[in-house]
């Protein structure tokens, strides 16, 4: 029997359509649970939802416009101040000022608002002597000079004692810890009343810091 020849165009047909099957198979099958939430950044997991709340609060709470930020930043600085006066009277340790924090200079406060100060009495026994100078009586101008002297050498005397005895009970307490100014610190507050002191006296005379 003769046979009918094939056409042509067929046989390329059904190439194409055997490569179009067999490209198919080989494809690899991506499972639905890895595809990647469209939430999540591309590349990340997607957040929690406590972090993605924190995250959301911490935009909410930017402030937007340069007045917010100034009125925010008053605000701070107001809060901190507060908290620093606060801890002025009740002798916070964690808001006061950097100059009077650390154990050293709390010690070196306690230390000098245990004892008596010849120092702490400057500012009323120098409004007397004042007073007394201003007086036209030679022998009155005469006293009060005299006083002025003897309060000052009395002021000096108590402090370099008060400095000996400070710096060998901070080398024995402290001995790696920074003590560079404590002993001026120290002095300084001596020059003040003991009701005018600030942080607060957290001791009583006589009672051992």
């Amino acid at each position: 029997m003769p046979r009918h020849p094939v056409p042509l165009g067929f046989v390329f047909r059904s190439r194409a359509k055997n490569e179009k099957a067999s490209a198919a198979d080989q494809a690899p099958v991506t499972d639905s649970k890895s595809t990647r939430d469209p939430q999540a950044r591309k590349g990340r997991p997607t957040p929690k939802r406590s972090e993605a709340q924190s995250q959301r609060r911490s935009v909410a709470n930017t402030p937007t416009t340069r007045k917010e930020a100034a009125k925010r930043s008053r605000e701070e600085r107001r809060t901190v101040m507060e908290k620093q006066r606060q801890a002025l009277a009740t002798g916070d340790e964690r808001y006061l000022p950097a100059r009077d924090k650390g154990p050293v200079r709390k010690f070196a406060r306690d230390f000098v608002d245990s004892r008596f100060h010849i120092a702490e009495f400057f500012l009323p026994l120098a409004v007397i002597i004042l007073v007394l100078s201003m007086v036209r009586v030679a022998s009155l101008q005469n006293i009060a000079l005299l006083l002025w002297l003897f309060v000052i050498i009395l002021i000096v005397v108590d402090s370099i004692s008060l400095g000996i005895r400070l710096k060998k009970q901070l080398n024995a307490r402290f001995p790696d810890a920074n003590k560079k100014g404590v002993v001026a610190y120290a002095l300084m507050r001596t020059l003040q009343m003991r009701r005018l002191r600030l942080p607060k006296p957290q001791v009583k005379r006589g009672e051992r810091p």
